[in-house]
């Protein structure tokens, strides 16, 4: 008994260790997005928990349309418990030009733009050469969301995608898949 439970510690001590590096190295963007490719609609097929969406069933959708003072209309939406849809509207704007994998998103009215806690980052961390789906995720790691051009992934595909994510150090345990049925 003694052994096993040594054994046991010793696995969590190592996996809490290999993780922790990983944690702690900085998040990476995909190299270049393609914009023009990037705008329309993208289905959520994951997400990790956050207070933002507390209300959302399932029906999960973001739009994006390019602007042409070269930033991008955001419109998400989402099925309530009731049944009904909310929609909230923001807007982006690239923070990296030379790769536009780096965002910034604000869903707060425009007279608080001059605030900087009004904006949140939104990097591109992973994407399909063919745009079928992307990662999305911030520096801090708090927030993640796996996107799809579909309602739903292969699962050979959303397993690719978690261990991308959890490549940058991303606890892919704490992921809520995403009901697309409606």
């Amino acid at each position: 008994m003694k052994k096993w439970l040594f054994g046991c510690a010793m696995a969590m001590m190592t996996l809490s260790l290999a993780y922790g590096q990983q944690a702690g190295s900085a998040v990476r963007t995909v190299s270049s997005v393609d914009l023009a490719r990037y705008v329309g609609k993208w289905y959520e097929v994951a997400r990790f928990p956050n207070r933002f969406q507390m209300q959302c069933l399932g029906g999960v959708t973001a739009e994006y349309q390019k602007r042409e003072d070269g930033r991008i209309d955001v419109i998400n939406r989402c099925q309530k418990v009731d049944r009904t849809f909310e929609q909230v509207t923001g807007i982006a704007r690239i923070v990296d030009a030379s790769s536009n994998a780096k965002l910034k998103v604000r869903f707060a009215p425009a007279w608080l733009s001059w605030l900087p806690m009004v904006w949140g980052d939104y990097w591109v961390l992973a994407l399909a050469p063919d745009y079928s789906y992307a990662l999305v995720g911030e520096p801090s790691r708090e927030y993640l969301w796996v996107l799809s051009r579909t309602p739903t992934l292969p699962e050979n595909v959303y397993q690719q995608v978690l261990k991308q994510a959890q490549e940058q150090g991303f606890n892919v345990t704490k992921l809520l898949r995403t009901s697309q049925e409606k």
